[in-house]
């Protein structure tokens, strides 16, 4: 049954700072129409990700903001309700970035059906979607981890950190995760294999970094950005590999970040500095997600979901990805599947 309202979290105003629940507004609309091409989805999975708070700004440089007043992008995993577009029947499930919305339209273009039988649909935008797929693919194809190799990576308990550290151990890497809190500590060595974790709040980061790699660091996964890159570039060992993933900790800025210089440590170790856009990588996704999907099979892989129920909480659920309170891949679950 297709309900007469829809459901939908859209932008009301532009964050300044961290995000609050008034800069985002639930409201009603029509359950729209597809038309050719198109797919009518129900939400089932919505998944809530860093990169949001991007599109929510007006920086040009990475994607377009979003439109005041229009819903908010996001990947989701939907069952398709109504077919226009001979690819699709309904039933199928799919996912596609279709925002935070009981209903929407997914285009039959862009839309992936989602195979059941390769783990639980939630995973189709976790660690085996967008984040699972940003870990392995900027890990392997920036990072390019050997075996012996010291890998070190920040924000390592969230959905692209927890991964990235299990791609290098299966790469023979020795891994050193980053988190903060001694329950995410423990989680990274006896759940996922870390060799070491260290508590970003430690009182002397930059010695336990040093400490914990006293060969240096060959590859650094960067999700965070801050003080902590300022312990790691001392660090990094001859020919190192830095891949700039993300960094949350400036998301929220008001101001530009005061960032130390790192010309000297990149300069003399030779070290190689990249961006990494997931979206750039299309043509290697779905050998990443049949590697990914194996590993998981065989035990090699573990994921951990932080599940929050009702699409209506979700504004406030976003606000724990940049407090540290979230663990694991943060999701909402806003119908059955």
């Amino acid at each position: 049954m297709i309900a007469n309202a829809n459901r939908q979290i859209v932008l009301a105003a532009r964050p300044v700072g961290p995000p609050r629940e008034t800069d985002l507004r639930l409201v009603e609309a029509p359950v729209p129409e597809p038309g050719d091409g198109e797919l009518l989805v129900r939400t089932i999975w919505l998944s809530l990700d860093p990169y949001m708070r991007l599109r929510m700004g007006t920086d040009l440089r990475y994607y377009p903001p979003i439109p005041l007043g229009d819903v908010i992008v996001g990947g989701a995993v939907s069952r398709v309700v109504e077919s226009r577009h001979p690819g699709f029947q309904p039933g199928d499930i799919v996912d596609d970035y279709t925002g935070w919305q009981d209903y929407a339209i997914a285009q039959g273009a862009s839309a992936r059906k989602v195979d059941p039988a390769l783990g639980p649909l939630s995973t189709a935008i976790g660690v085996l979607g967008m984040p699972g797929l940003t870990a392995y693919l900027g890990l392997v194809k920036v990072g390019r981890p050997a075996p012996g190799d010291t890998v070190v990576i920040s924000a390592a308990a969230g959905a692209v950190g927890a991964v990235a550290g299990q791609v290098a151990k299966v790469a023979g890497c020795r891994v050193v995760g980053i988190a903060g809190g001694a329950e995410k500590l423990r989680y990274l060595t006896q759940e996922l294999g870390f060799d070491e974790a260290i508590d970003r709040h430690a009182d002397d980061l930059p010695g336990a970094l040093a400490a914990a790699c006293p060969d240096g660091i060959d590859v650094y996964f960067e999700n965070v950005g801050g003080p902590i890159g300022d312990a790691i570039y001392p660090l990094l060992a001859h020919g190192a590999r830095v891949v700039i993933c993300g960094g949350i900790s400036h998301y929220n800025a008001t101001e530009p970040p005061k960032v130390a210089s790192h010309l000297a440590p990149i300069l003399f170790t030779e070290t190689e500095v990249k961006g990494f856009n997931i979206f750039s990588y299309g043509a290697h996704y779905e050998h990443a997600r049949m590697r990914l999907a194996r590993w998981l099979a065989d035990g090699r892989l573990a994921f951990k979901e932080d599940i929050v129920e009702g699409l209506e909480n979700a504004p406030l659920a976003f606000q724990r990805l940049f407090d540290g309170r979230n663990f694991g891949k943060l999701l909402v679950k806003v119908s059955d599947e």
